[in-house]
């Protein structure tokens, strides 16, 4: 396979239903696959459930075995979500080219009910399978698997088919209508807070003028508690000076000082250093130790003559400043820093403050501007999609005649909400789109799904599917029922569109019918063993004779007739031809 989209390369399946061990080599275009009744056609369909997230049926495990299993080999584009996502479950792919990888996905079903999943060589969560399988393949078959279910889903799909030009009209409008959200979300918030943000202001001046009246200098609390400390303790820092320094000098006393002691020492030692030259460095060393002492007892005077002796007064007005800075700190810190932070922030606060009233302004009308070129792009995009709606609604309808459905019809609806309520819009618009099938004419139309048989929602599918094909591409596609209750001429027309969707993704089909198998450039059958089961060899590619041998089978249950032969081959070429 080479289609840049990707698809399934491989199936293996072992014991799951009658398959006992089964291959099914798939490609890209149209695979038919075909066999006789109870064969096990339905369980390739069931197996890619399986590898699609389903939930797991014991009852599946073939008699006799332990477990079920399934592997699926996939091609992907290697910038794809699905490789992303199977790197984030902690596994990974095989890379094929630059552009594409193979990505293998298994699941085992154990008789007991126990359920594995492995995605890129890793155990993962069966969601995770799930996740995977929304965008590798869909099931048209039973109404629980239409893709096309939700509101949003429809929407979507609608819009891919409104074309090019309607996507830049949407981009175009989200971008406004997100522009307008977050403006008028920016709106609502000032106008909720706007009390709240004058209340800040009216404080903040005030704190401020308050803090300027005091006038705080960086450090200057500690500065403070340095200066309170030495002026408290003034007696006891001038008695401790005073004897130190008559230790040292006793300038106001006879008694004996350090300088005396050490001015005798040096010369006890000078006298005799003659005698020994090992004394006249540390007779130099007293003597260095002299002047230090002398020079530290002048400092000391000095530190006396600087002590205030107006001390107490200084105190109270240390004291007195402290208080004024505490009061800041209650107020506005909890600390000295704040105080000051207050003072240095203030004005930019109040700037941005006072500018509450002018950014209101210019939102409230940059806001009712934007309101008003939503509704008109909305507008815009509601008749774009109507428009698109109509021609949609014609083309299934008419792909649905051919398709054994002649007076079914697909309506599909483009509904406003309150226009008037921008409240009620969302990036896409005001639109709801539902997509509904008129069974017959006077029938009230109805969701996809309900009141159709699972053959008739199966070419419902069909013929949205290669309406939409172009510009909903999904890489691949599974019909089972698709011909139910149809032949002829209404099987071959099947065959052709499902032909005709197999020119843009792949396409795999269930069928018993020979007209629909006819359009298929890949044929697989599954048959019988002698035992009635399926064998390992019962799955295999149909080219050639084989290939007529199996349609004269579908055409009339003899494989072998002449007749049956040449209506095989006539079909087969008409098939090639239309295709």
């Amino acid at each position: 396979m080479t289609d840049a989209r990707g698809g399934i390369e491989e199936i293996s399946i072992k014991d799951l239903g009658v398959i006992a061990d089964a291959s099914l080599p798939l490609g890209s275009g149209f695979t038919a696959i075909t066999g006789e009744t109870g064969a096990g056609k339905t369980m390739v369909v069931s197996a890619l459930g399986l590898l699609l997230g389903e939930r797991a049926d014991t009852g599946s495990v073939r008699l006799g075995s332990p477990q079920a299993w399934v592997e699926g080999r996939w091609r992907v584009p290697s910038a794809s979500e699905v490789v992303a996502r199977v790197r984030d479950a902690g596994g990974d792919v095989d890379p094929i080219d630059a552009a594409e990888a193979e990505l293998v996905l298994t699941r085992s079903v154990s008789a007991e009910g126990r359920s594995r999943a492995v995605v890129g060589g890793r155990s993962a969560p069966v969601a995770v399978l799930s996740e995977l399988g929304e965008q590798l393949v869909v099931v048209h078959g039973q109404s629980d698997q239409i893709r096309l279910r939700s509101a949003i889903a429809q929407r979507a799909a609608l819009d891919r088919f409104a074309g090019p030009v309607f996507g830049e009209a949407l981009a175009a409008y989200e971008q406004v209508f997100h522009r307008w959200r977050d403006n008028r979300a920016e709106l609502d918030e000032l106008v909720a807070d706007q009390d709240r943000r004058a209340r800040e202001a009216e404080d903040l001046r005030v704190a401020m003028a308050e803090i300027e009246s005091v006038a705080p200098q960086p450090g200057e609390d500690d500065e403070l508690a340095d200066r309170a400390e030495r002026l408290t303790n003034l007696e006891e820092l001038r008695l401790a000076a005073a004897a130190a320094r008559e230790l040292m000098s006793a300038e106001e006393s006879e008694g004996v000082d350090a300088l005396a002691l050490l001015d005798n020492a040096r010369r006890q030692l000078e006298r005799v250093a003659p005698h020994d030259s090992a004394l006249r460095p540390l007779a130099e060393s007293v003597a260095e130790a002299n002047y230090l002492i002398s020079d530290i007892a002048a400092q000391l005077s000095s530190y006396l003559a600087a002590l205030d002796a107006d001390g107490a007064h200084e105190l109270e007005a240390v004291q007195e400043r402290r208080a004024e800075l505490a009061g800041l700190i209650r107020k506005y810190g909890p600390t000295f820093d704040d105080v000051i932070q207050t003072l240095e922030t203030g004005s930019l606060r109040l700037l941005e403050l006072d500018s509450d009233a002018d950014r209101i302004g210019e939102l409230t009308r940059e806001v009712e501007e934007e309101a008003a070129l939503v509704r008109e792009l909305a507008a815009g995009l509601s008749a774009e999609r109507t428009a698109a709606a109509v021609r949609l609604s014609e083309a299934v309808s008419d792909e649905l005649s051919a398709l054994a459905m002649p007076d079914a019809r697909i309506v599909v609806e483009v509904t406003q909400r309150d226009a008037d309520d921008l409240g009620s819009y969302s990036s896409n618009g005001c639109d709801q789109v539902a997509i509904l099938l008129q069974p017959h004419p006077g029938a009230e139309p109805r969701p996809l799904g309900k009141g159709a048989s699972g053959g008739e929602l199966s070419r419902v599918m069909l013929a949205i599917e290669v309406v939409i094909a172009g510009s909903d591409p999904v890489p691949t596609f599974i019909f089972d029922e698709v011909d139910a209750g149809v032949g002829g001429a209404s099987a071959i027309e099947i065959g052709r569109r499902l032909a005709r969707l197999a020119e843009s993704a792949q396409v795999i089909v269930v069928t018993h019918l020979a007209q629909v198998a006819a359009f298929a450039n890949n044929h697989l059958t599954v048959v019988k063993g002698n035992d009635g089961a399926v064998t390992a060899s019962s799955v295999r590619r149909l080219d050639g004779d084989e290939r007529i041998a199996e349609m004269a089978r579908l055409l009339s249950g003899l494989p072998d007739s002449e007749s049956g032969l040449a209506h095989a081959r006539e079909l087969v070429e008409m098939a090639s031809a239309r295709r």
